[in-house]
């Protein structure tokens, strides 16, 4: 990817070397952070559909001077309160501005998105951490993996991941780790347009197989949401030769049979919550190709 020299988000908070603190007394923890998948397996099953819908109502409402957000104040993922906003501050090393620049592109594609259909886009923070850190979601350490939080609208991702990525999980390459961050950005597309205050309020009468079938529905929809911004972001000119396959073999490696074949040894099908890693592959690529966020349908649409 060609990043140099390109703008860096001024969003970002860099944290490394602070210490992650305790816990928010009742935080949202695992129940309330979207993350990457680091392995293992849950149950899973059930489904529903016309979720998608949300979106384009969003659209709507906003153009007419309503806030669906606050339509959905009941729903949302509530978290404990928050810490003090911390000062955001350019990272000063290669790969702080290496995902700084990354988090700039994908604010550039979704204000562009949004500004067409006549809304402003609230732009999330990157928080970067080393070992544990504090959100609204609660404590999380680096073995968490990279995740995005609803409760502040904020991405979290230890670096030391991206070691991780491509020495266990066979996944090198910058474009790889684009792909990562911009998967929890399209997390916050979700939770901004009402998708995740909606998935959290419809789980809460789910049974858990039900809760994990519609997750993947979700994580689907968010590599989606990452192949629009490839999408834009070849427009550019930036993507090099093999940056596309780097990310394909990213979802490929992180996709629920992939990662039980690596950790177990077998694959239960039922246990899958983030999709398979031709599911993971296939709706990158249908964001990639068409750049629409119609094209992310994943409510309404076989998987």
């Amino acid at each position: 990817m060609r990043w140099k020299g390109r703008r860096q988000s001024s969003n970002v908070e860099d944290r490394r070397g602070r210490s992650g603190g305790g816990m928010f007394p009742g935080g949202l923890g695992r129940g309330g952070r979207i993350r990457l998948p680091m392995g293992g397996s849950r149950r899973a099953g059930g489904g529903f559909s016309g979720i998608i819908m949300l979106v384009v109502l969003f659209f709507v409402l906003k153009a007419c001077g309503i806030d669906p957000l606050e339509m959905l104040s009941g729903g949302t993922m509530q978290g404990a309160p928050t810490q003090t906003q911390q000062q955001s501050t350019p990272a000063n090393d290669e790969m702080g501005q290496f995902v700084s620049v990354v988090l700039a592109e994908t604010e550039d594609v979704w204000n562009g998105i949004f500004q067409s259909q006549g809304m402003d886009y609230e732009e999330p923070n990157m928080v970067l951490f080393s070992n544990q850190v504090q959100s609204a979601c609660g404590f999380a350490s680096a073995a968490t993996g990279p995740f995005y939080c609803p409760g502040d609208n904020k991405v979290y991702l230890d670096l030391s991941f991206f070691d991780q990525l491509a020495r266990k999980f066979g996944a090198s390459g910058d474009f790889a780790q684009a792909y990562v961050v911009a998967h929890e950005v399209g997390h916050h597309v979700q939770n901004i347009t009402g998708i995740l205050p909606r998935f959290n309020q419809m789980r809460r009468s789910m049974s858990q197989a039900e809760a994990n079938a519609m997750s993947v529905r979700v994580e689907l929809q968010a590599d989606c949401f990452a192949g629009i911004w490839a999408h834009y972001t070849a427009q550019k000119g930036l993507l090099e030769e093999g940056d596309i396959d780097e990310a394909l073999n990213a979802a490929n490696q992180i996709g629920d049979d992939t990662l039980q074949r690596r950790t177990q040894g077998y694959v239960v099908p039922e246990s899958f919550n983030h999709g398979t890693s031709e599911q993971r592959k296939e709706w990158f690529a249908r964001g990639l190709e068409s750049g629409r966020l119609q094209a992310c349908d994943t409510f309404n649409n076989p998987i």
